[in-house]
Formats: C-alpha cells, structure tokens, sequence
C-alpha cells in the first residue's frame, strides 16, 4: 500500500511540476500576479510529494518488499541495513528519483528564500526549475519507473552490486547529486535573466549563493569518489581519468570558472555575456554527465548497466535545455550589455584568465572523454583514450591556474600595475623556490614533478596569506583589521589554500609513490621503502553476504612494529562477484598500503605493496576547499537577497480576483 502511494505521489509531483512550468510564466509574460503566486506553494508541493514517493521507496527497500522489481534487482535480505537503504540509489531508477527529489529541493528552497527576487524574475526561475524536473519526471515513469511491480515476487533479491556496498558509496551519490543537480538553479536564473533581457549586479549577487552551494557539494562528493577509488578498488589510485569521474569534474571546472565570473558581474557589471553563458554550460555538463553514467556507450566501472535506448532519452533532454538556452542565448545576448570598464592589468582581467584556463581544461577533459565515442560513431574504430593524455593536457592548465591566482588576486578593480603587486609576492616566490629545491636535493634522481608540485603549493598558499596581510592595510590595527574581513574573502583565502594542498599531494603521491608485487610464503618478511612488511597468516571468513579471505600482515619500521593490517579478498555468493579490500596504514607524511591477492601453487600468495606519500593531503586539501565554499557561503552578502529589501509586485500587475 505505501508504496502504490509512493507512486501515485510521483505522478502528482509530475502534474503539479506541468502547472509550475506553465502558469507563473505565462503570469510574468502578463503580468498577473496572482498567476506568479502559484510558483511558491506548487514548488513545495511538488517537493513534499516527490520526498514522499522518495522515502515510500527506501521503506521497500528497508521491509525487503520483492514485489518491487527494484527492490530484486537491487537487495538482499542478509545484507547489512545501511546497503538496503543505500541501495535506493545504487541503481539507475532510485539514483533518478533521487535525482528528482534534490532537483524539487533547490526548487522548494528557491521559493523559500526568493523574497526578494523581483516578482517576474522569480517566477520565470521557479518554472524553468520546474521545466527541468517535468523532463525528468517524465523519464522516470515512462522509462525508468521505480515502482514496477513483479507478477510473482522471489523469495530473495538478487542483491547489491558489491563495489557499492562501502560506506564510501552511501554518502558520495548524494553529495554529488548535490552538486550536478544545484547547478540547475544557475542555468534557471540564466534562462529566466535571458527572457527578462536583464543582468545586473544583484542578479550576479543571487546567482553567486547558488552556484557556490552546488560547487562545494560537488567538489565533496568527488573527494569522496576519489577516497573511495583509492582504498576499495585496491589499485592503489585515487583519479583514473574513467569517464564518469570526468562527467563530475567537467561541471566542477566549469563552476568555479562561474563562481569568479559572477563575481565581476556582481562588482563591475561585466562579463555578463560570458557569465550567462557559464551557466548554460555548467549545468548542461551535469546533463552530459547523466548521459554518460546512464547510456552504457562508455565502459566505467562506475557506470549504471543499462541500455543505451534510455541514453537516447537522456540526450534528447539534454539538447533540449542546453540546446535551448544557448539558441535564447544567441538572440538576447547582444541586450547584456556590460557597463563596467576596465584595463588590460586588472582584477577583471586576471578573472578572466582564470576563467579561460578552468574553460579550455574543461574541454580538453570532455575532448578527451568523448573522443573513444566519436571515433567508433565516425570511423568505426575502437579508441582507447587513457591517463598519459589526460596528465599531459591537462596538467598545463593547471598549473598556469595555479601560478595566475595570487596575482590576480592581488590586483585592484579596473586598473592595476603588475610592478606593485609582483614585488609583493617576492617572499611567496623566495619560499617556493627554496622548499622545492630542498625537496629536489632529499629525492635525488627521481622525477621533477614532486619538487613542482611542492612550489606549486607553498605559492598558492603562500600568495594567499599575502593577499589576506596586504588587504588588513597597514599599521598596528593590522591584525584588527583581519579579524574584520568579511568571511567570503576568508572562504577564498581558505578554498585557494586547499587547491594548493591538493595540488601539492597529487604531485608528492605520482612522483614519490613506491610500489612492490610479489608472491609470499606465510611468515615471509620483505623490505618495501623505509618499511617492512611480514605475511603472518591467510584465513577464510564469513560476513554477512559474502565469504573472505582475510591475511594478516605487520607493518614495522626500524625494527618496531607499527601497525597490523588486515586485507581482504571477498566474494559475494548472490552477485557471484569477487572486491578486493585494501588494508591502509593511514598518515600524515605516508600511507601504507596492502593488497592480498590469489593463492599460488607453491602456497603462496600474491601480495601488492604500496607506499603512498602525502595521499591523504589530496582529501584533507578537497576538505578545506569544501570547508572555504562553506565559510564564503555563511557570508552575510550571500544569505542576504539582492538589494536586501522585498520588491513589489509591478504597478501594472492585474490583481488577483
């Protein structure tokens, strides 16, 4: 029974998302202001009915209901609570409703929080954010509905797919969600700022809170993708460049190239072409991201297996919106007309270096991705576009991005001289140099990455702390003035320190990573760095839904044991599919990592060890960049609507009768 109500409050949320398209925008085209009321109480209606259908589906899931073919396709009743309800999303139909459900919420919260939009403006944003979810509403029930019920429900389910059954995997879709779906608030105040023929500062300023809250749940669930790669998939890496890692970190770049370009809108009122067309293109990569994770036309490990027929849906959606909006874009993007002016050395400029840089890195990733799909559709042929392309196109970028950000940070509005900023940065250079040549002098005869990467750093963090210290003025009321600063430039100062942690423990990890594979009897000890590793014993368990073979092996520097490491090769009977477990010393300078594989015929074993320097620098970094988004996002001038003051409705509105 809750689950029928499930699905008809899923075909309700359709209905009443076709009224928020339709009649607050045919009231802004008119002026009736009683038709743009009818935006703010269907967006939470529509909310409350699609979490309604949303949570009448994790019940199924959670009472093992077999008559759901999800729930088979998808569950176990052996397996762990904390699966059953994960896996709601851990396939193609839940993950879309899922999908939905973050999609009405930005919605929702747009009609919470949009007092002081201009009336005509937010209604055409609540029905272009209801546009998206009717297209998707209707996927979901005529391609991919959840609630399908079976004619003779099995006894058990078939269950989980077993990579998925991490705690990682419960908290990274939806933290990723998050992020691809938040960017749809950006391309509807884009679409809606095209058809009113406005941009200005206070729509910079509303666009701002929205893009920096979809970015920093975006770049959290990639760092939560990229720590689950690293310890689960046993390879020992935490980026493969795999197609659908790419499909969250093309609209990741793209974002934050927005979160700077509307800055300048909001400051200067320029780039406001640009900046609209950002939008369009953020969310428009989350839509190509669906496709990709969806359509089965690209090989990933991460990809739901489903038939391409539905990626033909999924397509069609994404030409429409992105296709759309850039064909309004062509017609009204002569009337954005850009009122500020500024020099060829400014902050505007260094803005848009940095904006130029995120958007070509951007293409060379979806080049990249895309191009096996191209060549088998052109020329028939099976291409194979790996890791070496990607580090060496992209890399470049980034590291231009990097070397770009404290000056330009350091530059003033308009107009600006490079040789009053350049000597500012000399103690940051000085600092750089001489940590990476110290680095260069310890690793002898290795690769020059690892001392770039630790320059790369210490600049970024070096540059933003002169940044912080110049904008505190002068004088002994110097250190005041800090605590005064208002808390955005405090969550820019923190973002730009965490990219340069990131950057520096991506570099360490590829430069001074050490790696030995061997095959080792029980009571074997082996040297590995500065490290030895002893193979104590091989044993068989049993877990909740899958037999283990767990080894046990000590971990011990000069002479002294440091750690016991427990890894794990588990198969899952149901699935009839083997994971590999990683054990993992983690710390703050190195991780060691080990890997138990087959049994060999002499009675050994496969062992893999890894020492990973700096790995968990590259989250700590992800974290502190989340933690800068979170610190610019609790600013006042972002919770505070453009213009601070509720606008009313206009004078030639037709009253309500």
């Amino acid at each position: 029974m809750i689950t029928e109500l499930g699905h008809f409050a899923l075909i309700l949320a359709f209905a009443v998302a076709v009224v928020q398209m339709v009649v607050p925008l045919a009231g802004a085209m008119t002026k009736r202001a009683d038709w743009m009321a009818v935006a703010e109480p269907a967006a939470t209606a529509q909310f409350l009915l699609t979490a309604f259908s949303f949570a009448a589906l994790t019940y199924a899931f959670v009472v093992s209901d077999f008559s759901l073919q999800l729930v088979t396709l998808n569950s176990h009743t052996d397996k762990p609570m904390i699966y059953k309800i994960t896996g709601v999303w851990g396939n193609h139909e839940g993950s879309m409703l899922l999908w939905v459900l973050i999609l009405t919420l930005f919605g929702a919260m747009a009609a919470w929080f949009g007092g002081n939009l201009p009336p005509t403006l937010r209604a055409r944003v609540l029905a272009v954010q209801s546009s998206i979810a009717v297209a998707f509403f209707a996927f979901i029930i005529f391609t991919s509905n959840p609630f399908w019920r079976l004619a003779i429900p099995p006894f058990n389910g078939q269950d989980l797919n077993p990579l998925l059954q991490d705690p990682g995997l419960a908290f990274h879709p939806p933290f990723l969600y998050l992020g691809y779906v938040g960017l749809s608030m950006s391309f509807s105040f884009a679409v809606a700022a095209l058809m009113e023929g406005r941009v200005d500062a206070a729509w910079g300023r509303w666009v701002r809170p929205w893009t920096l809250t979809a970015w920093l749940f975006l770049t959290i669930g990639i760092a939560l993708g990229s720590w689950w790669a690293y310890y689960e998939l046993g390879w020992g890496g935490f980026w493969f460049w795999d197609p659908v890692e790419n499909a969250s970190f093309m609209p990741w770049l793209i974002a934050a190239a927005l979160l700077h370009s509307a800055i300048v809108v909001e400051k200067r009122e320029a780039l406001k072409s640009w900046t609209i067309l950002l939008a369009i293109l953020a969310f428009g990569f989350s839509l190509i991201g669906a496709f990709i994770v969806r359509s089965g036309v690209l090989t990933s490990v991460h990809a739901f297996a489903n038939d391409p027929e539905r990626g033909v849906y999924l397509l069609i959606i994404t030409g429409v919106f992105t296709g759309g909006a850039l064909v309004l874009f062509a017609i009204r993007a002569s009337a954005m007309e850009a009122k500020g002016v500024f020099g060829s050395v400014s902050r505007e400029t260094g803005l848009i270096v940095n904006n130029i840089l995120l958007a070509v890195s951007c293409f060379v990733v979806f080049v990249g991705t895309m191009w096996p799909l191209l060549a088998d559709i052109l020329w028939e042929r099976k291409l194979s576009v790996g890791p070496p392309f990607f580090n060496q196109a992209f890399t470049p970028f980034m590291v231009l991005l990097a070397l770009a950000l404290p000056i330009g940070s350091l530059l003033p509005w308009k107009r600006g001289r490079l040789e009053r900023v350049i000597p500012l940065l000399v103690p940051a250079l000085i600092l750089s140099i001489a940590l990476a040549a110290l680095a260069f002098a310890i690793q002898t005869g290795r690769s020059a990455l690892g001392p770039i990467g630790v320059a790369l750093g210490i600049w970024l963090i070096a540059g933003t702390v002169t940044e912080l210290w110049q904008r505190a003025g002068k004088g002994g009321v110097r250190l005041q003035r800090l605590r005064g600063l208002p808390r955005a430039d405090w969550g820019k100062a923190v973002a730009h320190s965490g990219l340069g942690i990131t950057m520096f423990g991506v570099a360490a990890l590829m430069a001074w990573e050490l790696e030995d594979i061997r095959i080792a009897q029980i009571g074997d000890r082996f040297s590995v760095g500065i490290h030895d590793i002893e193979l104590r014993d091989v044993r068989r368990e049993r877990g909740p839904n899958y037999v283990t073979t767990k080894a046990e092996m000590g971990v011990f520097r000069n002479g002294r044991e440091v750690a016991v490491l427990y890894p794990e090769k588990r198969f899952y009977p149901v699935a009839n599919m083997p994971t590999t477990e990683a054990a993992i010393k983690n710390g703050i300078l190195r991780d060691v990592y080990l890997v138990i594989g087959d049994p060999q015929q002499n009675g050994g074993w496969a062992v893999r060890t890894y020492i990973k320097p700096f790995a968990n620098w590259i989250w700590a970094g992800s974290i502190i960049m989340a933690l800068g988004g979170a610190l610019s996002l609790s600013d006042r001038r972002h919770r505070v609507a453009a213009g601070a003051r509720r606008i009313a409705a206009p004078d030639n509105a037709v009253p309500a009768e």
